[in-house]
């Protein structure tokens, strides 16, 4: 396929995907793009679109799996500054898709505004955290979400507001379609408490990540009132290892690869794990994994 010629500039073919993600592992995408602009990322949408090429998203990787065999349709990255700008006014903060959540929540709390200080530490982009209704302290992304813009694949713009999406736990109704920006309505407070809560919370996550293991992934959702970490451990799983993959010994909930892992040995150690916490305490872990 050729792509329309003002979009080949901004082509890669066959470009390898591991690079992009937390766990170095996958093959390429045989198109690959990073548009510089809003316009040239609709164009490269519709284009895939009326060619019957599919298209995936990639933010930050942290929660992403791609299989040696790679994708055979158009990856597009969203890392471009003009796609993550975070603009305040007031107490409403509008982000792009492509901002890093991170920088959302830093941003918002160094103005004074609340709400959101709670989702430090939590990777990835804004995009992501909304499709994915990004939570943390029994708080999530949605509760604070004012309106989203969006990109379908098939490239129609369309703006959602509130009441018109529904968010659950780690879980929205907005589908497969790309986040071109969000607005979030917070309340004002003092910019040098919410930055010093911020920051205990910052260090506490921290601590909780497995030191020195560049590789890791949280590939389970905590279930409601429980941890994946503690089934796990009720599972006798610390520090299970399949292949050249195994979960952390002593936090268990990550799962950290290491040299000449494949998404075989991912993919085996998450069956294992599902099926014997389900064996054991009957429930059904989900997975907070992408999957290509």
């Amino acid at each position: 396929m050729s792509f329309p010629e003002h979009l080949q500039h901004l082509i890669c073919n066959d470009e390898p995907l591991a690079p992009y993600t937390w766990l170095r592992i996958g093959g390429p995408a045989r198109y690959f793009a990073e548009p510089t602009s809003r316009e040239e990322l609709i164009d490269l949408v519709q284009a895939a679109h009326a060619a019957e090429i599919p298209i995936r998203v990639l933010g930050g990787g942290s929660n992403l799996l791609v299989r040696e065999s790679g994708f055979s349709g158009l990856v597009l990255s969203l890392s471009a500054a003009s796609l993550g700008e975070i603009r305040v006014e007031e107490t409403q903060l509008t982000a792009g898709g492509g901002a890093r959540l991170s920088h959302v929540v830093t941003m918002a709390v160094g103005k004074g505004l609340a709400g959101m200080g709670h989702l430090i530490g939590i990777p990835g982009t804004v995009g992501g955290a909304l499709q994915g209704n990004a939570s943390a302290g029994g708080s999530d992304i949605g509760q604070c979400t004012e309106s989203v813009e969006l990109l379908s694949l098939a490239g129609e713009i369309s703006t959602r507001n509130r009441d018109e999406m529904q968010f659950s736990y780690r879980h929205s109704d907005l589908g497969d379609s790309i986040v071109l920006s969000a607005s979030f309505q917070l309340e004002a407070g003092d910019p040098i408490e919410l930055t010093k809560r911020m920051q205990k919370l910052w260090i506490v996550r921290r601590s909780e990540r497995p030191r020195d293991e560049p590789r890791v992934i949280t590939p389970f959702i905590d279930p409601d009132g429980a941890t994946a970490s503690d089934l796990i451990e009720q599972a006798g799983l610390k520090g299970i290892r399949q292949g050249a993959v195994s979960l952390d010994p002593l936090r268990p909930k990550y799962l950290v690869a290491s040299d000449g892992a494949s998404s075989d040995d991912v993919l085996a150690l998450i069956d294992i794990v599902r099926d014997k916490v389900s064996l054991q305490t009957g429930i059904d872990l989900q997975m907070n994994l992408k999957i290509w």
